[in-house]
């Protein structure tokens, strides 16, 4: 990584900073259920703090309306809906105004950034209005305020350029350290820097984290280097199917996106998910991971059943069956025994290995024992292997299983990963500045 971080700074006592953070984190009534995010953004908050920086931190939560703004704008589906006559502009409108500023704030967060740094932590109601300038300017040295959810105002997404202006205000120093929006191109994710209004732009200690494992090991792995990809459709993961291709030594698919593969080797499938229009694809990366010299290990069993489980943890029947011999009228849910098995021996022989995306419908009981494995296999190699959980269903289920400890990087940004896992610049990293060599 060739950009700035905060330690690259130098006398930072009474420098105002803005910090952009990514505090997008799960609540159940007012109360946050995992505080992960928060965490991971500790270090960069704390580092500025005892070094005398005045601080303003900001993030988005969820997907609001911008009930901040003069006009307030409709989304995609709320069109829809105006159209077919389920509903009005007007009550849309007035329901996000009414519930939103209550679900969607970022009160309890500044709350709990408050108790972890001991009280240096204040909470402003407003993004650029009257609030946040009066905390703003009440600033000491090593204090911060959180900004509320940058998305009430649609100018965020739309990076308009006063939104931006005000959204500076007086800092002197950029900090993006939310990566999981960094392959956002949104007003304080890069616009800030991009319009030239502050000129100072460096990333914070996750982002760094996250750049100097994740890109380190895609550009120089260890190897034999394995690349493991699940998740439900091959439309989703196109470019990063073919950019790994060209990195790793094996590629390993499961989840939804294998039967498509399955179908593209000539299987019958059944009523497994299925890319109709990818198999052409599928084909192809098949013939060039077979040129390249490269393994392509798709699944030899699987775990089928009727039906989708609805809800998804109901208790259901399942059947293992040989990949090639899937009956018409069933639908592969996850990898079978044989799978994990092969899966497991090629992690255990591996020196640097990457995932993203679950196995099967790890949400369920009987279907998770794919995901499981996976999971238990990477926990395995501990120690002995770079393992990297790319974001979103794949962290989730690391997690939930209690092998978080037991790997070297867990992402906090399953799309920016993902962009990574492609070979694209991310908005967000690209106009931080270069370090001088």
């Amino acid at each position: 990584m060739n950009k700035m971080s905060v330690k690259d700074l130098k006398d930072l006592h009474g420098k105002k900073v803005l910090v952009r953070c990514d505090f997008n984190v799960p609540m159940k009534d007012g109360v946050i259920t995992d505080e992960n995010r928060i965490i991971g953004a500790m270090p960069t908050i704390k580092y500025l703090l005892e070094n005398g920086a005045k601080v303003t931190l900001c993030s988005h939560m969820g997907k609001p309306h911008s009930v901040f703004s003069s006009e307030v704008k409709l989304n995609k589906k709320d069109k829809k809906k105006v159209d077919a006559g389920e509903t009005t502009a007007e009550a849309i409108i007035e329901k996000a105004k009414k519930d939103e500023p209550k679900k969607l704030t970022l009160a309890p967060v500044a709350k709990r950034l408050n108790e972890l740094t001991g009280g240096k932590v204040v909470f402003a109601s407003d993004v650029i209005g009257p609030d946040a300038k009066a905390k703003r300017d009440s600033l000491e040295c090593g204090q911060a305020v959180l900004l509320e959810n940058l998305r009430f105002h649609w100018e965020e997404e739309k990076k308009d350029e006063d939104f931006c202006k005000a959204l500076a205000y007086d800092a002197e120093i950029y900090v993006n350290d939310a990566f999981g929006t960094a392959h956002r191109s949104h007003a304080s994710t890069a616009a800030i820097v991009e319009y030239g209004i502050i000129k100072t732009a460096v990333c914070g200690f996750l982002i760094e984290k996250e750049l100097t494992v994740m890109a380190d090991t895609l550009e120089n792995p260890k190897r034999p280097f394995v690349a493991i990809l699940g998740g439900a459709k091959v439309a989703d993961k196109l470019n990063v199917i073919s950019n790994l291709l060209e990195k790793c030594d094996t590629l390993i698919i499961g989840g939804g996106m294998a039967y498509t593969f399955l179908k593209a080797k000539g299987y019958e499938v059944g009523t497994s998910l299925l890319d109709e229009e990818k198999i052409d694809y599928c084909k192809e990366m098949m013939d060039k991971a077979k040129k390249a010299g490269k393994e392509l290990l798709l699944p030899v069993d699987t775990v089928t059943c009727d039906h989708f489980p609805e809800p998804i943890d109901e208790d259901i029947a399942v059947k293992t069956v040989p990949a090639d011999k899937i009956p018409a009228d069933k639908m592969g849910m996850d990898i079978g025994e044989k799978t994990r098995k092969l899966y497991a021996k090629t992690i255990k022989k591996a020196k640097a290995v990457i995932w993203n995306g679950p196995m099967g419908v790890f949400e369920n009981p009987t279907l998770a024992k794919g995901t499981i494995a996976v999971a238990q296999a990477l926990a395995d190699v501990h120690g002995k292997c770079t393992t990297i959980i790319g974001g979103g269903d794949s962290a989730a289920a690391i997690q939930q299983l209690g092998f978080a400890d037991k790997v070297t990087h867990i992402s906090t940004g399953g799309g920016a990963s993902l962009e990574l896992f492609e070979g694209k610049v991310l908005p967000g990293i690209a106009c931080l500045n270069e370090k001088i060599c």
